[in-house]
């Protein structure tokens, strides 16, 4: 064995990560209910302690460690920074969500580390086993996250539909795998890569194989006809479990995806770009429609996801673009999500969800600021200038008719003039209807920093784009 391949550097802030969990673990056994706070702020310290050692690691190469197995690149670090940011800020806006509902327990937060911890393995994965034991660590992690009101029937539905349905997806996936090693003989992705475009494989074998693995990603996405877990999994979860399954794994999920689509099988870009397309203009047509009949908020943001993954799916047929256009969508998309979610806790109180259309009535008059905060959101998601939204729709445009996909480019706009419909109706009930609701609004300060923080984010990103589209492009410059 080569000794580089022992090298613990590149997984430094994994490292760290875990280590701290581990404390965290421990100190939760012997901490009272009272003294919870204990534990959230030594979550809050492993998450901060893992981003210093990333932002440490600032990677000029690539580097391969671990029996090549495990990558730090450009791609790992951008997508890693970002969910140690927005993990950080859901510990900052839920605390007072959680101690209403009596759920202000350890689990949540050591739960939401391991959920981290997955998500960071499968962004550096360079081998197909490494990329399913992350993927594992944070489905197993959700799962039980979803059920953790124990005494709640809803979430303990969501939880066993997601359970058997991720199970299905997580054996498609190793169903796929096998068929890739069988015709390859390899689980490495360069050297996947590298074999099927040589032609010295079996084809069919490998096609198969394909099919598979685009199934799983496109169930770990929530496209659609793999979609069936998501509205149930958005309505039956606490808000808190909400803003976290509905956001951040989506960044990890377009890494895994890239990973496993570009670094692996990119010799088979002809046969998926076609799977792509069926799944994301099928996501783009049944999300909008389907959103548009909601009352209830979490279910229509859930079909918005839906919706929104669709473009994520058409900017992987974007070529170079479309892959930078892909990231940037995920990684405005989730911070857009984590916004109208922390809304949403912020307006639940002991006794009561915001989770009807309707809850939102009169916001405006109760408290103006959040009102143009969840307007801000709204208007982004919906692809309104000058918002980071918008220019994300714009940029997935552009990939596609860069490649003359002229078709996909249209029918996405249209989409997106349907989605915006769904979008100005919440926008209407909060500035137009009288509200019903004048229990005073409880968030700490901290929170309600944040809160306010991320809903700017999205005006900033959305008059200087360029900002975070630089990153997109510093990851995907050393990978492709």
């Amino acid at each position: 064995m080569n000794w580089t391949d022992l090298n613990l550097i590149p997984a430094m802030p994994e490292i760290v990560l875990l280590s701290a969990l581990c404390a965290v673990l421990l100190v939760d056994l012997w901490l009272p209910d009272e003294k919870r706070g204990i534990t959230a702020c030594l979550a809050s310290f492993a998450v901060l302690a893992a981003a210093v050692f990333q932002v440490a690691l600032w990677p000029g190469e690539s580097v391969e460690t671990f029996s090549r197995m495990f990558v730090l690149d450009g791609l790992s670090y951008v997508g890693k920074l970002a969910v140690y940011a927005l993990v950080l800020v859901l510990f900052i806006l839920s605390p007072g969500y959680l101690k209403a509902r009596q759920i202000y327990k350890g689990e949540f937060y050591t739960l939401t580390l391991f959920a981290l911890l997955g998500m960071c393995v499968m962004m550096s994965a360079n081998h197909f086993l490494t990329l399913y034991i992350g993927l594992e660590i944070l489905s197993l992690s959700l799962y039980a996250l979803i059920a953790l009101r124990r005494d709640d029937v809803r979430a303990s539905e969501a939880a066993l539909k997601y359970f058997v349905l991720g199970a299905l997806a997580s054996g498609l996936l190793l169903y796929g795998i096998s068929m890739i090693y069988g015709a390859t003989g390899l689980l490495l992705l360069p050297d996947v890569l590298v074999l099927s475009q040589s032609q010295a494989v079996n084809p069919w074998l490998l096609k198969l194989g394909l099919v598979f693995v685009v199934v799983a990603v496109a169930f770990k996405l929530g496209a659609v006809p793999f979609h069936m877990w998501v509205p149930d999994v958005y309505h039956g979860s606490s808000t808190a479990v909400t803003a976290l399954v509905g956001t951040v794994p989506k960044i990890a999920a377009t890494v895994f995806a890239f990973r496993i689509l570009v670094t692996g099988l990119g010799g088979l870009y002809a046969d998926w770009v076609p799977m792509l397309n069926m799944l994301a203009a099928a996501s783009l047509l049944v999300g909008n429609l389907a959103a548009v009949m909601q009352t209830n908020i979490k279910r229509m943001l859930a079909y918005s996801t839906v919706s929104h993954m669709g473009f994520v799916l058409l900017a992987f047929m974007g070529g170079i673009k479309g892959f930078e256009a892909a990231l940037y969508y995920a990684l405005t998309y989730a911070l857009m999500a984590l916004t109208g979610f922390g809304v949403l806790m912020l307006l639940s109180r002991e006794g009561r969800e915001c989770e009807e259309i309707a809850d939102l009535a009169g916001l405006n008059q109760r408290h103006s600021w959040y009102a143009f905060l969840m307007l801000l959101v709204m208007f982004s998601m919906a692809g309104i200038p000058p918002l980071a939204g918008f220019y994300a729709k714009l940029s997935v445009i552009r990939a596609l008719l860069g490649q003359g996909l002229v078709w996909q480019a249209v029918f996405a706009v249209v989409m997106s003039l349907i989605g915006a419909f769904y979008y100005l109706r919440v926008v209407k009930v909060m500035y137009m209807d009288d509200a019903e609701e004048t229990a005073p609004l409880s968030m700490a300060v901290a929170g309600r920093v944040a809160l306010s923080a991320c809903a700017l984010g999205l005006l900033l990103f959305g008059l200087m784009p360029r900002t975070l589209m630089d990153w997109c492009t510093y990851a995907l410059d050393k990978v492709l």
